[in-house]
This record gives structure tokens, sequence and C-alpha cells, in this order.
């Protein structure tokens, strides 16, 4: 099988790195592990196993793509929608939607029965492969959605590489071409499944591209971590458990030394006959040399099981349709799985999940979804989602255990020492019910103790740590011509995307100058420069007229830059005295702030004189100063930075501020008001740099500076309005409402939240109403 065709090589061979240099000279692997709700990357020994972050600074990227409509860019990964909260327009679960990829081993009667399906609120043909874009009125393929999701991965896999590569002066910058992708995939993925994944990669521009078993990616990160701790004549069983939102995997491993490894060896032709055939990881030669008692481990797969049906998520589905049934005012409500109330009623089931892994007991309020429109306490305990889940979640695990258990062999192959290491992994593992089902299954007490020695990105990173030599596959005519096609879509697709940015840019640019024309007649010292004229003001009204009109929406790329250079001649023309005072003091201040650049690091490098150090700027300071010194320090580079933003010097304040973090990051020992005290600050300087991001048009960076500062207070007004505004300016008007709904409840009179949800309504009108008309177009 060509899904199969590249099967892991031995890890003391490929992992020496005079290996790598001679199979794989120029090529950067790329580790992938899909999940329903998000996707971890890691790159390969070429960059020392570096987690790849996405776009907005995240660890994963969610696994979606969002159609804003024909004449917006596609948003896709961690620009996409939340699932939770999206529309018909937004796609998530990726993955499952490739063909045949939700077949598994049949452990329990109804164990392939599809539960998420009834909560998608995209329109999924199943029957035919393709999800249904209203705003696009549009059909594409699973494989087609894919590929946009993967462009996104190979953008941000890019980005890391080229950040990394940045410093090394006799580094070639990596490009699609130098890419090979390693899918970590489940092992009950069908060969069709295999195919559509490896396809979607090449419609992504990626053309090395393979799968891996998840089984063989997780043995590998276990050999490399453990492979040195088991004693000569000694064996380890483990058994790892990895729990996702939607799908579940069990695997028994062997960690054995070399004493075991001779026996292995001389029964491998004996083994492959075997209908139950054991796979072998190798041992990983790290100094290319064994120890001094010439002991050599390695890790066997005894076996593994897998069900694409199971995971967290169903504990979620359990308690929705308990609630459903149980509560009076939700039994006569009339919505369904895939509404909105829906939607929101599944979300406050899964904080419910959340609180009681923590908490015996837990209450979460849903908030207009009950009969007109009441908000709806949900309520549980643990004992309660336990009782509900024991036959839909727990029996099903517990099934999977004891198959993977038969499977191994049982007593024969596990031997006196049965199941000494359990490792959890995924979310759903974090469960307690879920960890006393698996001690009931494998019949541990309660006092054992798991292990958790393998993180949510393990997949990924044995992904990566398991390179192939790179060769062609063999695909039929029909099928290439089905690759070709998708990769000629996603070309012009991609296209099509940047040229819509590039007008959303100068629709912003535009807007921008128009907004601040307005605001100059208040705030600026040269107002009394600006005209006052009738015809000024026609021209300002005309400009925002021409921004919401269909002219604007179907012009061209080459016609927004005609405009926005007509509109800058204009303004010349009314506004030239303002211009020209504006400019002589932008001048000025920088003029100042080079003479004090200047002045400073002269400073330094006397101070460095006489201190004998070598001047160097970056951040060295390991000192256990005291508290009060420490936070002297944050606070004179707050101060520097409220001076620089007040003279406008956004970026020096930006970078000001994120040095007054550094040092927050450098108190020990606090005491419980001090830890306050700091939290206050951090919150502030966030707040801050996000203004200071937002005055820089830097709109992702003040969005996760603003996440930053929720992460402290999660009901500060001031950063919900400043991350509304960054919704605002990308657009994202739904998400500004909510933030701003949320800040209105918290500060009902605050005059900036007020005007600011104005300004988004109107923009939704607008829009709602381009919808609606485009629609009687479309449909008379």
């Amino acid at each position: 099988k060509e899904a199969r065709s590249n099967p892991p090589l031995l890890l003391d061979t490929l992992l020496n790195p005079k290996t790598i240099a001679m199979t794989t000279p120029r090529y950067v692997t790329v580790g992938i592990d899909i999940g329903t709700l998000n996707t971890k990357v890691t790159l390969g020994p070429t960059h020392d196993h570096e987690l790849v972050r996405n776009a907005h600074g995240g660890h994963v990227t969610p696994t979606a793509v969002t159609f804003a409509g024909k004449s917006r860019a596609r948003l896709l990964g961690e620009d996409a929608t939340e699932v939770a909260r999206a529309d018909g327009n937004t796609v998530g679960m990726l993955e499952r939607l490739l063909v045949d990829s939700l077949d598994g081993e049949i452990v329990d009667g109804e164990i392939n029965k599809d539960d998420l399906a009834e909560f998608l609120r995209f329109d999924w043909r199943k029957g035919e492969g393709t999800v249904y874009i209203p705003s696009m009125d549009e059909e594409f393929t699973s494989t087609a959605l894919l590929a946009m999701f993967l462009g996104r991965i190979k953008r941000n896999v890019l980005s890391t590489v080229e950040r990394l590569d940045g410093d090394r002066k006799d580094s070639d910058m990596s490009t699609s071409a130098d890419l090979q992708f390693v899918f970590a995939v489940p092992p009950s993925y069908s060969e069709s499944t295999r195919n559509a994944l490896v396809d979607a990669a090449y419609a992504a521009s990626i053309s090395n591209s393979t799968v891996i078993d998840s089984t063989s990616c997780i043995a590998t990160v276990y050999e490399r971590k453990f492979g040195d701790s088991v004693v000569e004549n000694d064996k380890r069983n483990i058994l790892v458990v990895d729990m996702g939102h939607a799908r579940t995997s069990v695997a028994i491993l062997q960690l054995i030394n070399n004493a075991e490894l001779a026996g292995d060896e001389m029964d491998v032709d004996e083994e492959k006959s075997n209908e139950e055939e054991k796979k072998i990881i190798e041992p990983i030669d790290r100094d290319n040399s064994t120890d001094k008692s010439g002991s050599i481990s390695k890790v066997k797969i005894l076996s593994s099981v897998s069900c694409p049906t199971l995971g967290a998520g169903n504990i979620d589905i359990v308690l929705y349709h308990h609630f459903r049934a149980t509560l009076p005012s939700l039994a006569k409500a009339e919505f369904k799985s895939n509404s909105r109330s829906g939607q929101k009623l599944l979300e406050g089931c899964r904080i419910l999940k959340h609180l009681l892994s923590m908490l015996p007991e837990g209450n979460v309020t849903v908030e207009t979804i009950g009969n007109n429109e009441m908000d709806v306490k949900l309520s549980a305990s643990r004992e309660l989602v336990k009782q509900l889940c024991q036959g839909e979640v727990l029996d099903k695990l517990k099934s999977m255990i004891e198959k993977a258990l038969t499977k191994s062999g049982g007593v024969v192959a596990l031997g006196e020492e049965d199941i000494s290491v359990v490792e959890l992994t995924g979310g759903g593992c974090r469960i307690p019910m879920i960890q006393d089902a698996i001690r009931d299954v494998i019949g541990k007490a309660e006092d054992f103790v798991f292990s958790r020695s393998l993180d949510d990105t393990s997949l990924a990173l044995g992904a990566a740590m398991i390179p192939y030599s790179v060769e062609a596959h063999t695909v039929d005519a029909e099928r290439e011509e089905t690759r070709t096609k998708l990769l000629e879509t996603e070309v012009a697709l991609a296209e099509k995307d940047e040229q819509l940015r590039r007008k959303d840019e100068i629709r912003n640019q535009i807007e921008s100058h128009i907004l601040e024309l307005r605001s100059a007649r208040h705030s600026s010292a040269h107002s009394s420069l600006l005209p006052k004229t009738d015809e000024f003001n026609s021209f300002l009204d005309g400009t925002d007229d021409w921004l919401f009109s269909d002219e604007c929406e179907e012009a061209s790329v080459e016609q927004m830059i005609e405009k926005w250079t007509q509109i800058q001649g204009r303004t010349q023309e009314f506004c030239g005295d303002y211009l020209a005072a504006k400019q002589f003091e932008a001048d000025r201040k920088d003029r100042d702030l080079e003479e004090e650049a200047q002045r400073a690091a002269a400073e330094r490098d006397a101070e460095a004189a006489m201190n004998g150090d070598d001047g160097d700027e970056a951040d060295h300071d390991t000192r256990r100063l005291p508290t009060k010194r420490r936070m002297e320090i944050v606070m004179k580079n707050k101060a520097e930075a409220n001076e620089l933003f007040s003279c406008g010097n956004y970026r020096h304040a930006a970078a000001r501020y994120a040095k007054a973090l550094t040092h927050c990051a450098k108190f020990y020992d606090l005491s419980p008001q001090e830890e306050q005290e700091v939290k206050d600050v951090k919150l502030s300087l966030y707040l801050n740099m996000a203004f200071s991001y937002i005055k820089l048009e830097k709109f992702d960076n003040a969005f996760a500076s603003c996440n930053d500062a929720l992460s402290i207070d999660p009901k500060n007004v001031k950063a919900l309005y400043r991350r509304a505004t960054v919704q605002y300016e990308k657009r994202k008007f739904d998400d500004a409402i909510t933030d701003l709904k949320e800040a209105e409840k918290l500060a009902p009179e605050d005059k900036a939240v007020k005007k600011l949800k104005l300004m988004v309504d109107k923009q939704m009108a607008k829009q709602k109403a381009k919808e609606k008309a485009m629609a009687k177009k479309m449909f008379g």
C-alpha cells in the first residue's frame, strides 16, 4: 500500500547527524498532528525540534477555515472564527471530513457512530464528500478544505524556519520545496484516507509528504526519553492512553534491553509470519556507542487500538442530552443541536466538564437559551457525570484497553511484570473518572500514580523525529489529474486572497486617513490649520460613503491604489498647511529621539568601560534582586515607555513595555500581597503594549497583548475594549460585539465602549444590507 510505503526506519541510523546530512541534505522535516480542534506542529532535528507557533504566537493552530464572502480573503487556522461561535461559513474538524477517516476498529457495538455530527453547523454532504459554503455559493471537497488549512501551516512553518535561520550566515532560506511533512495518523486510517491527506499536502504545494502511524510516533518519543532507564536484563510494560476531543488511541509498549534484543532478532522471520506482527523501534545511538555495560534498550509495540468516535467531546454530548431532557427551561425550548443556542449549551457543558475535573461539584450559567431567552443554570457532580457516561464513554474506553491487552499477547508477552507504567496524554485523560476507569481495567489501586511524560505535542514530535528517505509515490492517472486540479485551484485561491488582503490594507489606510482628519479638528495642536468649508466636509463624507459602496467592493487593487492616490492629492490641496506642520513636528520628534538615543548609548558605553564589560545590550540580568529594587527597574522602564508613547514613538514604547515585562518575570519568593502587586503592574503593561500595537496597526500583536491582559483579569473593561478595537479593525465584527457586550455589562456608562459599539453596529448593518442586496441579485 502506498500509505504504508514509508515505514519508520532504524532510529540509530536516522537520528545520526551524519546520516541525516547524507540522506536529506536540504529538507526540513515537519511533524504534524492534525487534531479535531487544534493542530500541533514541530520541526525536525535540523532545527532542534522547535515547536511551530501560529501567527498569533499560540502553540497550537485551530483546525478550521472561514469563508468571509467572495470579496473577502479566507480566514485560515488561527484567523478563522472560533468554531463554537461560527456559522455555516466556518468549517472545523477538517481531519474528520476526509474519506473513510471515521472508520476504525470495532470495539463495542456502535463504536463508529459519530455523535459530533449532529452539532456541525456547516453543511457537510458526507455522501458526496463535500461541504457547501453559503457565502461562496460553492461546494468544496474535504481534501480541498484541508489543503487550504495546510497552506496556513506551511506559512507558519516557513516563518519559524526563517526566524531560526536568520542568524545563520551560511544558511539558505527554506522554501516549500525544502519541506517534508510527516503526518502522525491513527493506525486505523485506511489507504484512501492516507492518500487524501498526502493529496491535500500536495495541493498546498508540499510535494514531499508521508504518513506515520501515531503509535510509532509515541514509541519513538518514549524511547528517546527513557531508553537509558532500563537496567540490564529488565523490561518495562507501558500502557499509553491518548484521549483527545473526538478520538482515542490505546497502545501497549514494551521497553527492553539488549538481552531481549538478541532473542527478538532470532525470531524475526517467525514474527513477520504472525498475523499480529509486532513493530519494533530500534535503539537510538546517542553517542555512537553503547554504555559501559554494553546494554542497549529499545521499544517494542505490542498492540494498538484506536477509535475515531470516542473522546472527551462525548462527555459534553452526554451532558447536553441530559440537560435537554431534565431541565424544564430546556425541555420545551425549540432549537436544534447545530443551532446557535445548541452550540452555546454544548459550550456550557464543556466548561462544566472542565470545572468538574478540578471540583467535586460545579455550576455554569448559559445565557439566553431557555424558554423566552432565559438564562439557564447547569449543575452537576462528578458522581452524576460518571453515571451518565458509564455506557457511552467509560465502558467503551475499558473495552479498548482490554482489546489492546488481548492483542498484546496477554501474560505470555507481558510476563509477570504486567503493566508497570501508564502514560496519559490528551485533554480527556485529565478527567478523574477517565483515570479511575483506566485504573479499574488494569487492576491498579486508587493510589496508583500515572505518568505524564508524554505531553500533547508528542505525536508531532515523534513524527518529526522519524525522517524518511524522499522517494516518489506511485500515483495513477486519475488521481494525478485530481491532485493537479486541487493544486491549481488552491494556487488560484491563494493569489485571490493576497489581492483581497491588499485591498483591505488600502481600504483600512483610507478609512484611518479620513478618521484622523475628522479627529484632528478636536485633538490636534494644529487643528486651526484645517479647513472648515462645506467642500472639505463633503470630501470627507463622500470618501466615507465610497468606502462602503459597491464601487469600492468591486474595485481591483490597481483601482484602489489609484483612488488612494487621488484622496492623498485632494487632502494635500485642502490641508497642505496642516500636513506640513504635522510633518515638521514629526521630524523634530525624530531628531530629539535620535539625539536622546545617542546620549543614552554614550552613557551605556561609558558605564560599560567603567565596569569592564563589553556593553552588550542583551538581557543578562540574572541577579536575585530584592523585590523593591526589581520593582523600581520595572517602573523605570514603564515610565520611559509612557514618555515614548506620549511623544508618538509607539514602536519604541512597545519595546520598552516588553522590557518591563521581562523584569516582571524575575521576581522571586513573593508574598501574596506582592504577587498581587506584580499582577497589577503586568496588567497595566499588557494594556499599554496593546495600545501601542494598535497605534502601529500591528493588530495581531495587539490581540495577543489583550489576551495576556485578560488572562490576568478576565473582566477588565479596558482589555475587552481594546480587543474589540482590534476585532473592529480586522473586520471581525461578531467577535468585537461579543467583547463590547461584556464590557458594557461591566461598565454601562463607559462612553468609549458605547461609541465603538455604535460603530460596529453600523458596519454590521451595512454588511447585512450588502448581503441582502447580493442575495436579491442572485435569487431575484
